[in-house]
């Protein structure tokens, strides 16, 4: 009898990844029955779900009532929340709750939960201002402390972000500029593609990654690493700069900036997984992730008509 599994955010980057990379794994396929929550089952992304067997339901991570609904049955749940849409970190710590609560109530073997590494403590308090990284340590902790099932995926600094990164000069050349020095490490994802890549292997490997992190990036890219790469793939000659902190806030909205460059400051000390090396969880992987240069190749003519 094929087991459930509920994957939220179904179609966005990290839910749609993981739906994706089920339906596509012949073991999984088999192994698994999907169902997955949206707020509007009706729009185009969620009906091309529906058509490949995928059972939507909708749900507010607010709602108790409708989050009971959307996990009852589950055998194995994902939970991705999303700071950014209402930046409210105490928000966000009660949406994980929330489904933390419900899957203890209903018996949930496992959930797996999309966090961020401690950075505040990896930086013992220097970097104070990472609410998107301290309400999902936060909810990782109470799923913990639950006493159930879990799993993390910690992902990793999203190769779309250079699509906003990516200026062009004056001489027609292009630059990347960040709050950061040269040896800085950007551990690089691509979350569309490569989420589901990740959680498959938390799937595969349940026994072992039980109460446990897997770190969810291709590889460390130095800033000189990635305008090389960027300049290869567009035939332009791209240049990184270090800016000051208050260069890089200048033009972020109020409350933001500060929260975005300390985002940045992490990369250089503690570091984005405070250390961690990625091998141990490449290694659980199945395939290779995509190298950022792929991603570039996809990408770059879209980047290109918004420089």
């Amino acid at each position: 009898m094929s087991k459930l599994i509920t994957i939220f955010g179904a179609t966005g980057n990290q839910g749609g990844s993981v739906i994706n990379s089920i339906l596509t794994d012949p073991q999984l396929s088999n192994e698994f029955k999907i169902r997955g929550v949206t707020r509007d089952a009706t729009k185009k992304s969620a009906q091309d779900l529906a058509n490949r067997g995928v059972e939507l339901v909708t749900a507010d991570l607010n709602s108790i009532d409708s989050l009971t609904a959307a996990i009852k049955g589950s055998d194995i749940v994902f939970l991705v929340t999303n700071y950014w849409e209402i930046l409210d970190p105490n928000v966000e710590y009660a949406q994980g709750k929330n489904v933390a609560d419900i899957c203890k109530a209903l018996c949930v073997s496992h959930l797996i939960f999309s966090s961020l590494s401690d950075v505040q403590k990896g930086s013992k308090g220097r970097l104070t201002h990472l609410p998107h990284f301290d309400s999902k340590v936060r909810v990782e902790g109470y799923i913990r402390d639950s006493g159930i099932g879990c799993s993390f995926i910690l992902a990793g600094y999203y190769m779309s972000n250079f699509k906003k990164e990516l200026k062009r000069a004056e001489d027609g050349s292009y630059q990347v500029s960040f709050p950061v020095g040269k040896h800085a490490k950007f551990p690089l994802f691509d979350a569309a593609q490569d989420t589901g890549l990740f959680v498959k292997a938390i799937l595969k490997h349940a026994g072992e990654l039980k109460n446990k992190q897997i770190l969810a990036a291709t590889s460390y890219y130095t800033p000189e690493e990635i305008v090389e790469i960027i300049s290869r793939v567009s035939g332009k000659k791209t240049a990184f700069i270090q800016i000051s902190n208050e260069q890089y806030m200048a033009p972020l909205p109020p409350g933001v900036g500060q929260e975005l460059v300390e985002t940045h400051l992490c990369l250089e000390d503690p570091g984005y997984y405070l250390g961690e090396p990625l091998e141990p969880s490449l290694n659980l992987l199945d395939s290779k992730p995509t190298p950022f240069e792929r991603f570039v190749e996809i990408n770059f003519s879209t980047w290109e008509q918004k420089i």
